[in-house]
C-alpha cells in the first residue's frame, strides 16, 4: 500500500468514526437538551420527568423538592395529585361498564341518576358528560346550552360520571379504581383519602419563583372521579402501556376514546382547536399526531402525552403551578418541543 492509498484509507476511517460519534450524539441529544433546559428554566422547574418508548424508560429525572420547608428532594416515585388526568382513568372505567352491558353511552343520565330532578336529565347523555358537551353548570340550574352543541370544560361532568359508576358497579368509585390500580401493579397510585396523604408531595403556587404552599385541597368526596387520583410518573407509564397496547379495553372501546364530534382550544396544545374524545385530547394539527391530557390545581400540574407512531410517552408531574396563567406548563411545552425534534419520533416500534 503506497502513501497516498494509506492516507485515503486513514481519512475513510476517521470519517466513519466521526459519523458514528455524530449519530450517537444526535440520537441522545434530547436528554442533554432537557437537562440543559431544566438548569435555566424560568419559571423554575420543580418536578419529575419520564420519557418511555416501547415500554422501556429512556429518561427519568427528579428536580427540586417534595417540600420547600424541609428541602426534602423529589424522588422518581414521588406521589403527586394528577388532577384532571384523573379523567382518562374515569373514562376507561365507564367504558369497562359499557363492555359489561351496564352503561349505554347514548342513554340519558336520568337512567342512572334518577335523584336528579332537573328536566334536562332526559336530554343529557353519558357520552356528553365524557366529552364536556353536556352544558351542566350546576345540578340545580338550567343548562348553559343545548347538549351536544358546545364544549364547556369543567369538573361537574366527571363527578357525575363517578356517581354513575357507583350506581352500576354497586361499589364506591375509590373502591373500583383502587382495585384497578392494584391489578395493573400501579403500586403508588390511589384515590384521594385524607388518611392516605402523608407521603404525597406538597403543592405550591409559584409567584416569581417564590413558592407558597397550598393549604386547602379542591378535591372533595364528590369530585374524586374528576380530579382525585394520586400517582407517579412510573405508574402513569404503566397506565399508558396498558391502555395503548390493548390491555385495558376491547379494541372497539379503545377506539371510542379517540372519536370526537367536538373541538376545543387549550394553551398547552396550541392555538388551534383540536379534538376532544373521552377524557383525552386528540392533537392532529401539530407536527406529529399525538394524544394526551393535562391537569392543574392544588399547586400541582401534570402532563401525560402519548405518540402512537413511535410508541412514546412523555409524563411530567410538578408540585407547583404558576400564579401567571400565561406560564402554565411553560417547561412542559419546551420538553415536548425537544422531543418533537428528536430522533425518537422516527424510531420504529
Amino acid at each position: 500500500m503506497n502513501a497516498i492509498t494509506r492516507f485515503y484509507s486513514l481519512l475513510s476511517i476517521i470519517f466513519l468514526f466521526s459519523n458514528c460519534n455524530s449519530f450517537a450524539q444526535k440520537k441522545g441529544n434530547y436528554a442533554a437538551s432537557i437537562d440543559s433546559l431544566i438548569k435555566v428554566a424560568d419559571p423554575k422547574f420543580n418536578g419529575v420527568i419520564l420519557i418511555a418508548q416501547n415500554g422501556k424508560t429512556l429518561y427519568n429525572r427528579a428536580y427540586g423538592f417534595e417540600n420547600f420547608e424541609t428541602k426534602k428532594p423529589l424522588q422518581f416515585d414521588s406521589q403527586f395529585e394528577i388532577m384532571s388526568n384523573t379523567r382518562q382513568i374515569t373514562a376507561v372505567l365507564i367504558l369497562k361498564e359499557v363492555e359489561k352491558g351496564l352503561i349505554d353511552l347514548q342513554a340519558p343520565i336520568k337512567k342512572y341518576l334518577p335523584e336528579l330532578k332537573q328536566s334536562w336529565t332526559d336530554s343529557v347523555t353519558v357520552h356528553q358528560l365524557l366529552n364536556h358537551t353536556h352544558g351542566i353548570v350546576d345540578v340545580e340550574k338550567p343548562l348553559l346550552f343545548k347538549p351536544g352543541t358546545e364544549f364547556k370544560y369543567g369538573n361537574l361532568g366527571y363527578s357525575l360520571l363517578g356517581k354513575i359508576i357507583e350506581v352500576t358497579s354497586k361499589k364506591s368509585y375509590s373502591e373500583i379504581a383502587n382495585a384497578f390500580f392494584k391489578e395493573l401493579k400501579m403500586k403508588n397510585t390511589f384515590c384521594y383519602s385524607k388518611d392516605k396523604m402523608k407521603d404525597v408531595v406538597s403543592g405550591y403556587v409559584n409567584t416569581n419563583n417564590v413558592f407558597e404552599p397550598v393549604e386547602k385541597t379542591m378535591i372533595t368526596t364528590e369530585s374524586i372521579a374528576s380530579n382525585g387520583v394520586i400517582s407517579t410518573v412510573g405508574d402513569l407509564a404503566i397506565w399508558n402501556q396498558n391502555l395503548h397496547k390493548g390491555k385495558l379495553l376491547k379494541p372497539e372501546s379503545y377506539q371510542l376514546m379517540f372519536q370526537y364530534d367536538i373541538t376545543a382550544q387549550h394553551g398547552f396544545f396550541g392555538r388551534e382547536k383540536e379534538g376532544y374524545g373521552l377524557g383525552i385530547r386528540i392533537i392532529e394539527k401539530d407536527v406529529i399526531k399525538y394524544v394526551g391530557h393535562t391537569g392543574l390545581g392544588d399547586g400541582f400540574s401534570s402532563v401525560n402525552l402519548y405518540i402512537p407512531k413511535s410508541d412514546l410517552s412523555m409524563i411530567v408531574l410538578e408540585n407547583q403551578s404558576n400564579a401567571d396563567m400565561d406560564l402554565f406548563y411553560a417547561t412542559e411545552i419546551k420538553i415536548r418541543n425537544i422531543l418533537f425534534k428528536s430522533d425518537l419520533l422516527h424510531s420504529k416500534k
